[in-house]
This record gives structure tokens, sequence and C-alpha cells, in this order.
């Protein structure tokens, strides 16, 4: 009589791939020789229960620990062939990856790996590292708040002033927006003083001077600005009002105005290689010093006044569109019909029209003129009541559009003033603001953190150090994300080539700038399965499309990343 053999099918997909980015980024290696485990603890490495972690994190997209657990279970030989390690499912409870995040937790390890992650990384990838965008976010979690805890109330950068949040400092590398440090500190601090901290860290981690800080008006603090100067280093932000003299920008604008200083316009190519005009704006230099060893420190800086065509045209729709609609409102005020409110005296009238045009804020476009008419309706005598006049009070106002004021301001629109220290030899008016307009790329990269495929909002963690080494793993999984998307979209350039096939729908759709999701997203639906005789054992993988192989190709893995998995591969039935 013949044994039914016992047949067991794992769901592949992209880990495999996932795993063999991180051994090459020497993750494993690189944990376990920063964060060592306590004495009493057993089964896989710190290093690899995290590598193994953040496959889970970035196939699924979900950090949630008590999912872990069954997803490992349900891959174990995948997982073990792919690591070379026993893997078991109880490596991974969640109790085993709180002290995980526990050790993640520990700020003066974390600097240590980040630092030694970096090095490695430019070094392996062969990066250059000459610019770096840094910005700030929030996260907000469901919990509790305490007096010095990390969870506080503050400015939501989510639209959730209602609930604790952290806030997370993230500089990125340009162009591929792969992060070089990350801080987390309690939601309620202000940006400004986040900047220094993480630049430091950043500067002792590549170990060199020249490099280029781009930030936001946040980043223009005057200390800031001095730190980075003095240290070597180069910055680039745009300067809010506070930061500028008195009039500055009056007088800069004049000087455009009257003619007396010509304008430098600003192309970028577009996809199809046709040059679009961006901006137009010109520079000068200020001197700058601050007081440091009992003497003043200078350095000379480069003002940029810079207009953006096509911040100033939306500027200028959005302005005469608030215009015309507070206009439209107040004249409806003097209407008079079923369901209109009358206003009999000025005052009443004067209240209800600034209201509007405060809620528009065009207090400056608006021309007004109140007025109050008076007139008697003579209402005839009926039965015992005699004739009589009635009295008929109406307060109006009248409106125009102040021209001149309205054209004045619309000239302003789109302006705005830039600084740099880098000379202009090492970075143009054209290179400036065409560096700051890459800072979607840590824009881009703190989206990702906060959302698909890392998930860092909802936070499902209470603790402080569990929040703190969560935020800093995920962190990792997008360094890997970047990395993924950095070497394949390098190697289509230098082949001159583009992929195609990995937008549903449109097979034939080709990219040359493919993301990191879609590479992923492409290896889904392979499979494992494992039939186990009596006397042997069969393993099947479901055949690598052309595509998938292709993706391997390009980021430098052979087929047997996967191939490895079984004995035999065929085509599915």
């Amino acid at each position: 009589m013949n044994a039914i053999p016992n047949i067991i099918t794992e769901r592949v997909d992209d880990v495999p791939l996932l795993l063999e980015q991180m051994q090459r980024m020497g993750l494993p290696t690189l944990i376990d020789e920063h964060f060592p485990a306590h004495g009493n603890w057993y089964g896989r490495s710190l290093g690899w229960v995290s590598t193994i972690w953040l496959s889970s994190i970035l196939s699924r997209g979900d950090h949630r620990l008590v999912h872990v657990e069954p997803w490992v279970a349900n891959r174990l030989f995948t997982l073990q062939t792919v690591t070379e390690q026993k893997v078991e499912r109880l490596d991974f409870t969640d109790d085993r990856l709180e002290i995980v995040l526990r050790r993640l937790s520990d700020d003066a390890r974390w600097a240590q790996f980040e630092s030694r992650l970096n090095q490695h990384t430019v070094r392996v990838y062969d990066l250059t590292t000459e610019r770096i965008h840094v910005d700030s976010t929030t996260a907000s979690a469901y919990t509790s708040v305490s007096q010095d805890g990390l969870f506080q109330f503050g400015h939501s950068k989510d639209y959730r002033p209602d609930l604790p949040q952290v806030k997370v400092m993230q500089a990125v590398l340009d162009p591929l927006g792969m992060p070089l440090a990350t801080d987390v500190v309690s939601g309620e601090r202000a940006d400004d003083p986040l900047y220094v901290p993480c630049l430091k860290r950043i500067q002792q981690s590549l170990g060199r001077c020249g490099l280029l800080f781009v930030g936001d008006c946040k980043m223009a603090a005057h200390d800031t600005r001095a730190f980075i100067a003095l240290a070597g280093d180069y910055y680039l932000c745009p300067l809010p009002q506070v930061q500028l003299g008195e009039g500055e920008l009056d007088e800069a604008l004049e000087r455009v105005w009257s003619g007396e200083q010509a304008l430098t316009s600003v192309f970028r190519e577009q996809e199809r290689g046709e040059p679009e005009l961006i901006a137009q704006g010109y520079e000068r230099e200020v001197p700058m010093s601050v007081e440091g060893e009992g003497k003043p420190q200078e350095w000379t800086e480069r003002r940029l006044v810079v207009r953006s065509v096509r911040h100033a045209q939306a500027a200028e729709v959005a302005l005469r569109a608030r215009v015309a609609k507070a206009q439209h409102q107040v004249e409806a005020l003097n209407r008079r019909g079923r369901g209109r409110k009358r206003f009999e005296d000025i005052e009443p009238l004067r209240q209800a029209v600034n209201e509007i045009v405060q809620r528009h804020r065009v207090e400056e476009f608006l021309w007004l003129r109140y007025d109050q008419h008076t007139t008697t309706r003579q209402v005839r005598a009926y039965k015992d009541r005699p004739a009589y006049g009635q009295e008929d009070r109406q307060a109006t106002v009248e409106v125009r559009v102040d021209e001149e004021a309205l054209e004045s301001a619309v000239h302003r629109l789109g302006w705005r003033v830039y600084s740099t220290n880098q000379p202009v030899e090492q970075l143009s008016l054209e290179q400036a603001v065409l560096a700051y307009r890459s800072e979607y790329l840590v824009e881009r990269s703190l989206g990702r953190l906060k959302g698909r495929p890392l998930s860092l909002r909802p936070m499902y963690v209470q603790r402080d150090d569990h929040a703190t080494g969560l935020i800093r793993l995920l962190s990792i999984a997008l360094r890997v994300l970047t990395l993924l998307e950095f070497v394949v979209r390098r190697q289509l350039k230098a082949e001159g080539a583009t992929l195609a096939g990995l937008y549903a729908g449109n097979t034939k759709r080709e990219t040359a700038r493919p993301t990191a999701e879609r590479l992923l997203e492409a290896f889904q639906e392979v499979t494992l399965t494992v039939v186990e005789g009596v006397h042997q054992v069969y393993r099947y993988l479901t055949a690598l499309s052309p595509l998938q192989e292709r993706i391997l190709e390009l980021l430098g893995f052979s087929s047997r990343v996967y191939t490895r998995l079984c004995t035999v591969s065929h085509e599915p039935l």
C-alpha cells in the first residue's frame, strides 16, 4: 500500500531577494557586532532575528510583532535555506522581538552602528556623498502621555493634534534618498535645535568635509548655519522673514523692477528633452559672523533672490480667486430676499464684511464704502387704523477691487531668498535651484517610512524604548528599499535600457526609473512546494519569469538566489 506523501507549500515571493540584499549590506554581522545579546539569549543571533524580521516587514508591509512568528512558521524551509541558519519559529516570538527593539533603542550603540553602516554602504555601492537633505516629521500613536516620556502633544504633521506623537529627524543622501541618520525625540520639541546633533553624526560617520546640507527654512537658524560653515561644510536653505533684514526683500525686488539687476534664467530638462523655464533670479554676497572662542568667526554667505515661475502662477490664480470670491460674498450682503439677513445699521454690516474679508485674507485689495438709506412707505388706512408713513432703513456696502494694490502683490508672488555659503564655482545659481528642488527626496523617504510599505503609522507599540527601536529598525528597512531602487536605476542608465512588465494592466509600459515597491511586487506568487515521500523529498519552485530574472540581473544577483530552494523547477500547470 502506497503511503500518502506530505505536501508543504510556502510563499517565497520576494523574501530570498530581500535577504540576499541585506546580507550584501552586511546587516546580520553589523547588528551582532554593535548590539551584543545577553548571555542568556538562545537561538538565532540578534542580527539574524533582526534581518529576517526586516524581510517580513518589507514583504508584508506590516511591523506588528504578533504576526512575525506565524509568518516565519509558514516559510521555515525558505528561510533556513537562504540564510543557512537553523531558523525556528520560537526565535520570533513577540517577547524576543521586543528585546530587539530595546537593544536598538540604545543611543550610543545605535550611533556607532549607524556610522559603521554608512561607511560600509558607501564603500560597497560606490556612492557619492556630496549632497544631503535634512527634514523632520511626526508619527502619532494611540497611547498615553507621561511627563518626561517620548510621546507628547505637539504640532502634528499628520493633522492629528489630538494624538500623542514622536518627532523623527532624518538626513538622506542625494540622489538615492538613503537615510544616513535618524533621530527620534519627544513630540513637542521644535525642529530648530535638532539639526546640529544630526549633522554632527553625519560628519563623523562620513569623515569628510565639503558636504552640502539642504534643508527647509527651519534649518536657516543663524546658529545652525554658523555651525555648518565653521565645520568646513556648506548649507542651502530658504530664509524666513525673521532671518532677513528689515526691508531686505523689498530692496532686492526693487532692483529687479527698476531694471538695475538682470536675472538669470533657470531651465530644467523635461522627459522628452525639452528645456522648461522654472525660475529666474540673481545673487549677492553678505558678510556673516558669529561669536566663538572669544573672537568673531566670519564667513561669506550668498543670498539668492529667486522667483519660481510655477509657484508665482499658481499663487496668482489663487489670490485672484480669493479676491473675486470675497467681492462676490460682500456684494451678496446688499441683496434682499427670502432667507437673507437685512442690515439696518452700518456697524453690524461692517462686522459681517470684515469677517468675509479676513477669512479670505484680502484686506489690502478691496475698497469699501458704507452707506445707509432711509425710505418712507405709505401704509393705507384699514378699518379703524388710520394711514401712516413707515420708515424702511437699509445699510449697504459698495465694494471695488484695488487693482493697483492687487498688481503690486502679484509682482511679489513666487519670490524667495535662499542662502548658501558654497562658492559659485562649486554651486551656481542654477545648480542651487535644482538642488533645492530635490528636497522631495527626504519627503519621499519620510513618506515611505510612515506609509506603505513600512507603515510606521499607526504605531502599534506603547513603550518609549520600543517606539525608538521600531523607528530605527524601519530606517534600516528604508535603506534596503532605496538601495534596491538605486542599483536597478543606475544599471538601467548605464545600459541605456528600460524595464517593462512592472505595471499591471499595461505590461508593455516601459520605465527607466522603477520604484523598489514595484520591483518587489514583481516577485509575488513565487511558490515553493515540498513533497515528502517515503524515501525521497521533491521540491518544486515556480519558474522565474523573464522579468524576475532581469531584475535579479540588474541587481547583480544570480538566479540561484531562488533556484537553490529546489531540486526540480518546472512551469506551473
